[in-house]
Parts: structure tokens; sequence; C-alpha cells
């Protein structure tokens, strides 16, 4: 499975037509505000490329009619398949861990778990649910998991209606820039 910025870029424009599940926002308007947020923190580019494109597994599987029937933590192991041949672990594992993160979180923090709303509850659920205490120190000990849960905060903070407004080409534009300067970094 191989993808290029090209590639991207269409699964991009096409997220400008297709609404996060349970929100009132769209896919670009969520990566466009995840993105954003890395940005606005300081982080570095990499960590806000994977901001921008934590959910790629989603929005290939949609492209490609592959929803029914998946697992629901597969979009975030494919989109680390699908990056890390571009640009490295900086950017795929943040995205293959944002769902262990999920899980992390509303295991070692109970703010967290009473934010959740009914249906992130049942998702959360779907995905794994509670880590055992192994599971908690495994991923603690991973290189990338402070980018991780990093990652995870931004994405639950990038849902909000009309938040850091862009049009569709805009946003489209900043994010061909954003591959760009890190494909740039990640070629020898």
């Amino acid at each position: 499975m191989q993808i290029g910025t090209p590639q991207i870029l269409s699964l991009y424009l096409q997220a400008a037509r297709q609404v996060l599940l349970g929100e009132r926002l769209t896919h670009l308007a969520h990566a466009w505000q995840c993105g954003r947020l890395a940005e606005k923190s300081g982080a570095p580019p990499k960590l806000q490329l994977a901001s921008w494109l934590h959910d790629i597994g989603h929005l290939w599987m949609t492209a490609n009619k592959q929803t029914a029937g998946a697992e629901p933590m597969d979009h975030a192991a494919l989109g680390a398949q699908l990056l890390a041949p571009l640009f490295g672990q900086a950017v795929s594992e943040p995205v293959r861990m944002h769902v262990l993160a999920k899980r992390y979180l509303f295991t070692t923090r109970g703010a967290y778990a009473r934010k959740l709303s009914p249906q992130a509850q049942i998702r959360l659920m779907q995905q794994g649910g509670r880590m055992s205490e192994d599971e908690c120190a495994a991923f603690e000990r991973h290189p990338f998991f402070t980018d991780a849960i990093q990652l995870r905060v931004w994405d639950d903070l990038g849902k909000k209606d009309g938040w850091f407004e862009a049009t569709p080409q805009d946003a489209l534009d900043h994010l061909d820039e954003l591959i760009q300067s890190v494909h740039a970094t990640c070629v020898t």
C-alpha cells in the first residue's frame, strides 16, 4: 500500500465533505484544528504533521470502501502503515498510538474519563477500554509516549464547530506546505 502527497491531499479534499462521526464538523476541519493546535503549542513540524494526519486511516478506508467490518483500532495502525515510509516514526508512531493514548488517559486520569461523551465511551470500549497495569507500563516506556499523549489531547480538543476557520483550499495549501517541509527533512 503506497501513498504520496497527491493521494494525501486528495483524501483530505474528500474529507472536506465528510462529517466526523458524532460531531458537527468535517474531517478536514478536525484535521485543520488538530494541526493548528499543535502548531500554536510550538510542537515540532513532524508532530504537527502527525496531528494533521492522525485519522488518515479512516479517510483511506472510506475512499477505498473498506469501512464495513473494519476493527475500530484499524484506522490508527493503517494510518501509521501509510505514513511510515514517507515520514518515518516521528510521524507514524504518534498516529499509530493515538487510540492507545485515549485508553491510557481513560485508565489513568479520572477527569479525562468523566469528560467523554456516552458515544465516545462506547467507542472506547470497542477499542479495548481500560488498559491493564502492564499495558500502561509498556505504553509509558514507548519512545513516542509523550507525543502520542499530546496528539490525543489535540485530537480531543480539535472538535469545535467554527474554531480555526479556513477555507478547504487554504487548509490544503497549509497541509501541502507542511508535508513538503517535513518530507524534505526525511530525505537522506
